[in-house]
Order: structure tokens, then C-alpha cells, then sequence
């Protein structure tokens, strides 16, 4: 077999996709052993037909490997934050366990804001990204001392606003900031998509950033941040999945050459800071974990060697990468059936916990690995069959044409790599209950100790999130006169 390139980005043989490193493998181990164990609790079962899983000692492992590998390449003392983009899994105690790892978070609303604080994350580990950030959320960063990345020139006016209006003034007469927090403007370098056009956050026309290759827009960064002496940093956030590390890499280049050119043009070093984003892609067509962040770091050591050099702090902001293959979704099959000769396992996951999959197919594959009543890898000849949700349309689809033993009536379904982006991120189609969502660790003796991350939703709960306590909301409602 060739090469071709996967929904990482880059080409991938078919050897690196199969061969799965020794943790890897270790990580298959936790998580067949943690099936098995949740099925012996009692947590999934015909009472609690869907859970999620996480692998804390998986996520552990991630975070360690991220810190290496950016460790290796930077100079001795270099500053570095990795701030984790808690859209990714917006999970109070995942940012607690990530928040012990060395990690801090990445925030992109009030809500997420809210999360990272209930979880302990200190302001000065917190950055703030946002389009459309209010004045409200504005005032609260710079009070508690939250990183800022400006989005547009609006807001950067919206930001000077903000300050104290007797603060010194600096160049240009713009006010001197009065906050603790580290303020920068993000820049769209413009660099181009990769496989996904939906994710790809550098193109032309991208609604991220000051976009630096429009008539004007270079310039315009440079003599904001020379008239504003608190600006210190640059942020580009290039990649995601289906962006190529050459060209993750490239957009992290292109913010490096303009923080180059707006020191020289000051004549000191005002930029201290550049945040590369995130954006790792996934391997999801096997359980290797490609590209690494070590690969991905040396890359980057190659494309733009002075971004290490010990003259700029770093802040990177990863979220899929770090959770995506530690976590499982796992279904209990309701239903084994067929239709037009293809047999169908219908079971309790479906666009409500793997909305992109569903929706995007062919952008977010999943793999589908089958367990036994027992919660045991299921065993025997592989059948090309449909796994479907339990949503009332035809196209809530896990899989289609999957191959994999065939799915029974009580067996259960497993959805890999989807500890991000998937059972955090609930839709309520069908006012389908948000699962309960566990993590898990080794007993010592092959089986698994779990707690509890998320309590499943319940109905009572639904019926209140739907208006339950306004139910006359409507009926009682009269145009002023009317009878």
C-alpha cells in the first residue's frame, strides 16, 4: 500500500498509521479493561444505555508529552504557557486534572470563563479569544489579569476605552493599561486551508484576526502596537484538523517576522510574547498517535528557529489533541435489524453526542470498535453493517458500510477518539439526555476504578432546561385590550 494524505493533513503511510507506540497500546488496554469494568458496575448497561469514558492517566501522559516537547526545542528559561482550548471539552473536572498537569486555559466566552475559574485556574495561566467579545467580558479579563488577544481594530478601541481615563498616557497618546493582564492583537497571516474549509483558520477570508495581506492591515498592526507601549504580544492560530504542520508552521513563521518587524521599528524588544495557538490534528483511522507534538515541535524548530531562541515567551493553546484518543463513547445496541440486505445496530449514540460525524461523514469518521454483552472485545468474522443513532432521521448514522463483528441486541458500540468534541458538546435533538461521563484508572488487577465527571441528564431536567416552569408562558399571553 501507498501513502495518502488523512483528515490530519499530512501524508500518512499506511505503516505509520497502524503501528501504534507502546503507550498507545497501553491505552488500548485501559480502555478494553475499563468497558468490561463499567459493564460490571453496573454504570452501562440496559438502565444506562450510553456513557462517556476518560483515560486519566492517558490525559496525564498527553500533557507530559506537550511539555516535553516544546521543553526540547526552546531555550533554557524560555517562558512557556500551554493554555488548553477548553471548547475542546468543556468538563470542570478536565481542567482540574489538566490544571495539575502544568496546564492552563484557553477561554473563548463567559461560560468558559466561568469553568476555567470553577476548576482553580489561575488568571495568569488563563488567555481570553473571542470574535465577539463584549464590553462586559472585556472588564472582567482585565480585572482579574486574564491574557487578552484583541480580535479587530474595533476592539482594540473598545480595549483603550477600558482603561482608567487618569492612567499615564503613552505614545501616541494612547492610555498606559492599568491592568495586570498581558494584552496582544490576533493576526490572521493568511497563509491558506487545509482539508477542512470549515476549520481552517488562516485563509483569505478567514472571520479570525487582523487579516495581515489586506491593503493596510500590516501596517496598521505595527503603529497600533508602537502607539501602544502595553501591547506585547502577537497571536496566529493557523491550524486544526486537516492542516498540515508545514503549513501550521508557516503561519506561526509569518507571526514571528511581523513581531521582528514591529521591534526593530521600536527599537526594543515591546513583543515578548507569541501565541501559537493549537491545532494538532488527530489521527483517527487507527490508534497511533500521529503527528506527535515533538513532531510538530521540530518542525516548527526548522521552519522558525528564532522563535526558540530565548527572546520570546510562548503560549500554545491545544485542546483536541490533548483529549481526542482518551476518551470513548460507548452505546449499548437496542436493536440488530436489516434493510436492503445491510444489517443496521441501532443503538443509543447518534448525532446527539457525535453531531460533526453525523452531519460531516466524510470530514469526521469514526472508528467503531463492538464489545460484547459483557463489555468484552467482540470476537468473529467482520460484517459490513450500519451503525445508527437513536434520533428520529434517517441519516443519524455512527458508521456506514463499517466493517466490524457483528453487533447484537445487548452487545455495545464503542466510538473512538472522542474524548473531545463529542460527548461534551451535547445537541439536544429529540431532547435526547446528555450521558453520564466517567473517568476511569487501573485497579492493579485488569479491571478499572471510575468517577464521576458528569451525572447523565435526567428528565426532569430536560423538562426544566424546556421551559417546564413557564408553561403558561404562552397561553396566558394577551395583546394589551384583547380578551
Amino acid at each position: 500500500m501507498g501513502a495518502d494524505a488523512d483528515l490530519t493533513g499530512d501524508v500518512v503511510s499506511d505503516a505509520d498509521k497502524s503501528h501504534a507506540s507502546e503507550g498507545d497500546q497501553g491505552r488500548v488496554v485501559r480502555r478494553d479493561d475499563a468497558v468490561r469494568a463499567a459493564v460490571e458496575q453496573g454504570l452501562l448497561g440496559p438502565g444506562h444505555p450510553l456513557i462517556g469514558l476518560l483515560d486519566v492517566a492517558g490525559i496525564r501522559e498527553s500533557a507530559a508529552r506537550l511539555r516535553a516537547a516544546f521543553d526540547e526545542v526552546a531555550a533554557p528559561g524560555t517562558p512557556v504557557l500551554h493554555a488548553f482550548a477548553v471548547k475542546a471539552a468543556p468538563l470542570v473536572p478536565v481542567l482540574r486534572l489538566l490544571r495539575a498537569e502544568g496546564i492552563g486555559a484557553e477561554v473563548a466566552s463567559p461560560g468558559e470563563l466561568a469553568l476555567a475559574r470553577a476548576a482553580g485556574m489561575p488568571a495568569a495561566r488563563t488567555v481570553l479569544d473571542s470574535p465577539a467579545k463584549t464590553p462586559a467580558e472585556l472588564r472582567e479579563a482585565l480585572a482579574l489579569g486574564i491574557a487578552i488577544n484583541a480580535d479587530n481594530p474595533q476592539e482594540l478601541e473598545r480595549i483603550d476605552g477600558l482603561m482608567l481615563p487618569h492612567s499615564p498616557k503613552g505614545v501616541g497618546g494612547a492610555p498606559m493599561a492599568p491592568s495586570r493582564s498581558p494584552l496582544g492583537i490576533r493576526v490572521n497571516p493568511q497563509v491558506g486551508a487545509g482539508a477542512i474549509e470549515a476549520l481552517s483558520t488562516a485563509t483569505a477570508t478567514s472571520k479570525f484576526g487582523v487579516a495581515l495581506r489586506d491593503e493596510g492591515a500590516r501596517e496598521w498592526v505595527v503603529r497600533a502596537c508602537v502607539e501602544r507601549p502595553w501591547l506585547s504580544r502577537l497571536h496566529a492560530h493557523t491550524g486544526s484538523q486537516g492542516v498540515p504542520l508545514a503549513l501550521m508552521a508557516e503561519g506561526v513563521a509569518e507571526t514571528y517576522r511581523l513581531a521582528e518587524e514591529i521591534n526593530r521599528r521600536i527599537g526594543r524588544p515591546q513583543i515578548d510574547t507569541i501565541d501559537i495557538g493549537g491545532g494538532l490534528p488527530v489521527n483517527f483511522a487507527s490508534d497511533a498517535t500521529t503527528p506527535t507534538y515533538a513532531d510538530y515541535a521540530r518542525v516548527l524548530k526548522e521552519t522558525v528557529p528564532g522563535l526558540f531562541d530565548g527572546r520570546y515567551g510562548l503560549v500554545t493553546e491545544f485542546g483536541r489533541s490533548l483529549l481526542a484518543k482518551h476518551g470513548t463513547l460507548v452505546a449499548r445496541v437496542e436493536y440488530a435489524k436489516s434493510a436492503g440486505g445491510r444489517p443496521v445496530a441501532v443503538t443509543h449514540a447518534g448525532v446527539q453526542v457525535a453531531t460533526r460525524t453525523v452531519y460531516a461523514p466524510g470530514a469526521w469518521p469514526l472508528r467503531i470498535a463492538g464489545y460484547d454483552r459483557e463489555g468484552r472485545p467482540k470476537t468473529g468474522p467482520e460484517v459490513v453493517q450500519d451503525v445508527a443513532g437513536p434520533a428520529c432521521f434517517a441519516g443519524d448514522l455512527l458508521a456506514q458500510g463499517y466493517a466490524l463483528p457483528l453487533l447484537a441486541p445487548g452487545d455495545y458500540a464503542a466510538a473512538l477518539d472522542t474524548g473531545a468534541y463529542y460527548f461534551a458538546h451535547h445537541y439536544a435533538y429529540n431532547s435526547l439526555a446528555r450521558p453520564g461521563i466517567y473517568g476511569f484508572a487501573p485497579d492493579g488487577t485488569g479491571g478499572a476504578v471510575f468517577s464521576t465527571v458528569r451525572e447523565a441528564q435526567t428528565v426532569e431536567e430536560i423538562v426544566a432546561e424546556s421551559g417546564g416552569a413557564h408553561a403558561d408562558a404562552l397561553t396566558t399571553l394577551r395583546t394589551p385590550g384583547s380578551r
